[in-house]
């Protein structure tokens, strides 16, 4: 017995609606949060319900060097870390949730 046909449309012309759009997981968006100074940065973190007790954030300081720290606290001018070092905010260019 011989299967039915599947009906296909012709294809005569070249289609190139791709050309203008590219997707990438790997690619990060803007999320327009990159004007906001490094004291409003560390307030939302403190403020966000993902901070518990502690925070595990990459921070970005003013040599280039972005370090993975686990941060508990804070005082008036720097960063507590688990660790009991502090982290002065004036040596701090980015602050963010790690990964």
């Amino acid at each position: 017995m011989e299967k039915p046909r599947v009906f296909a449309n012709k294809v005569d012309k070249e289609f190139q609606n791709n050309n203008k759009m590219y997707y990438s997981k790997e690619t990060r968006l803007d999320r327009g949060e990159t004007n906001l100074s490094i004291e409003e940065k560390i307030n939302k973190i403190f403020s966000s319900s993902r901070y518990v007790y502690k925070a595990d954030v990459n921070i970005k300081y003013k040599d280039g060097r972005v370090v993975r720290k686990v941060i508990v606290g804070r005082n008036n001018d720097g960063l507590i870390t688990f660790d009991n070092e502090v982290i002065q905010k004036n040596d701090i260019v980015d602050i963010d949730y790690a990964k």
